[in-house]
């Protein structure tokens, strides 16, 4: 990428200016030229409380503050008792539990049954004249909410579409900026890549005949290479200005920060820029390859021998819903392929994904991703200070447990998510957590995943957390020291 690009792709820099004297959430400004930092925050506002940052009269006044605390009632939060490994014996089940997990799963819109039941009902009514009538007719119902979701990643309404999955997507994708030439054929992926990436990745080197091994590269672009961002952890945390940053490529999933439901509908985005002169389409040209054995062939040759089927004329990988609207019924089969990113779209839209998608983005809609970020720079540094606080290593005491923060501390390389190492096993404080009703994501071998989601998640949740941390780290501690004791015999 050209370094005016660079400068803009990554996290957004969210830095905040601090009044003193009034302690409210909304006075949280992201203004570089005052990088105040959360702990700072947090510290003057327990100052003015005359209590310790680490007193729950803390957490109680900024959940009392926060503009935004409302949001939390549009989702359904489980229940203690609900959770499959919760030990009632320990905790109190009608309780909410402390759900850390939404960058696993989002949780529950409210209004999410009242769209599937209106569109049953629809569908139980009038069959298949739903696809033209009603509130979200099936045909077009995807565009009905495309627009809330171009807001919400900072792209135009014509430059996504909301189709497929991730994965498809990245395929879709892949298929037509990656045109592999002698000169310029391989692909950069960042390492330890998610397996939805690389495996994507992996299979479109092959495709095209390449050597993965020499063709997947972890190392920075080059000048005037096409980027393209997964986008499934980014999305609903941070802000993005997908356009403004002439970001070329990018496609995310919807069922993590943007709760709506496991295996929930995707979304796709490219730039304008490339609105006419990028297809849905396999690019194979005759121009020479390396084999993975090192050779050179005709590629497109040998691509026709390998899949008959892809002759000069059918490289195009297109579905009916790629056809301009104004035509598409009239089934003439002479294609009017719609430009840029509704190009790609496949066929009709799932209308009860569409619901839960519909009613997810509705709650985004009563808030700005501006102020949702500012309020989750400061819960996640709230989570961050309580962790050093009580659970930082001690040089001196090397037998007491201890937790690292591993997730990068600059505040614009991060989204709410804290990734955790523990110097116990993992699955033990994990097991131990779940027991008391906290749901969050283990990663072995040592690292836990915790993310308190601004739209639901509140500073008592956090307090609650760290609360729950300490006892299960004192059980975690007991059940190695009783099996050291019992090994020794």
């Amino acid at each position: 990428m050209g370094k005016k690009k660079k400068k803009y792709l990554g996290f957004i820099c969210t830095k905040m200016l601090w009044d003193v004297k009034k302690v409210k959430l909304n006075d949280l400004n992201m203004d570089p030229s005052s990088p105040v930092l959360p702990a700072t925050v947090l510290e003057q506002t327990a100052s003015q409380l005359r209590c310790s940052p680490t007193d729950e009269k803390l957490a109680l006044h900024l959940d009392e503050e926060d503009e935004l605390k409302h949001l939390r009632e549009c989702f359904y939060i489980p229940k203690v008792k609900d959770l499959p490994p919760t030990d009632l014996s320990l905790v109190n089940g009608d309780e909410s539990c402390v759900y850390f997990a939404g960058n696993s799963l989002g949780l529950e819109p409210k209004k999410v049954k009242t769209y599937l039941d209106e569109e049953l009902d629809m569908w139980a009514r009038t069959g298949v004249h739903g696809h033209f009538n009603g509130q979200r007719p099936w045909a077009l119902a995807d565009e009905c909410i495309v627009e809330l979701m171009a807001e919400l990643v900072g792209a135009q309404r014509q430059e996504v579409a909301l189709m497929n999955g991730l994965t498809v997507n990245l395929h879709l994708l892949l298929l037509s900026f990656f045109k592999p030439t002698p000169r310029r054929y391989k692909i950069l992926l960042e390492a330890k890549a998610f397996p939805s990436d690389h495996y994507a990745v992996e299979s479109q080197l092959r495709l095209h005949g390449l050597d993965v091994e020499k063709c997947m590269l972890m190392i920075r672009p080059r000048q005037g290479c096409f980027v393209g961002f997964d986008l499934a952890h980014a999305v609903g945390n941070i802000e993005l200005h997908l356009h403004d940053w002439g970001v070329d490529f990018a496609c995310w999933c919807s069922y993590k920060y943007l709760n709506s439901g496991a295996g929930g509908l995707a979304a796709a985005y490219i730039h304008q820029k490339h609105s006419q002169s990028i297809k849905p389409t396999l690019q194979l040209s005759s121009e020479s390859r390396m084999t993975p054995s090192g050779q050179t062939t005709s590629f497109k040759s040998r691509s026709t021998q390998l899949f008959p089927f892809l002759c000069a004329a059918a490289h195009t990988l297109i579905g009916w819903w790629g056809h301009e609207f104004k035509t598409r019924f009239l089934m003439e089969n002479k294609l009017q392929l719609s430009e840029g990113i509704n190009g790609f779209r496949l066929s009709n839209p799932p209308i009860l994904l569409v619901c839960a998608l519909q009613a997810s983005l509705e709650v985004f809609g009563q808030a700005t991703m501006k102020a949702l970020r500012r309020k989750s720079v400061l819960l996640t540094g709230y989570l961050e200070y309580l962790i050093k606080h009580y659970y930082s290593e001690d040089k001196t005491n090397p037998e007491k447990p201890f937790v690292k923060i591993i997730t990068p501390p600059q505040l614009e390389q991060r989204g709410c998510q804290l990734t955790l190492f523990f110097s116990l096993p993992i699955k033990s404080v994990f097991k131990e957590l779940e027991k008391r009703g906290v749901a969050c994501d283990m990663r072995e071998p040592h690292a836990l995943r915790v993310a308190p989601v601004p739209l639901y998640n509140s500073f008592r949740d956090v307090h609650r957390f760290i609360e729950i941390l300490g006892s299960a780290i004192t059980a975690s501690k007991q059940t190695a020291n009783n099996t050291a004791l019992s090994g020794s015999y």
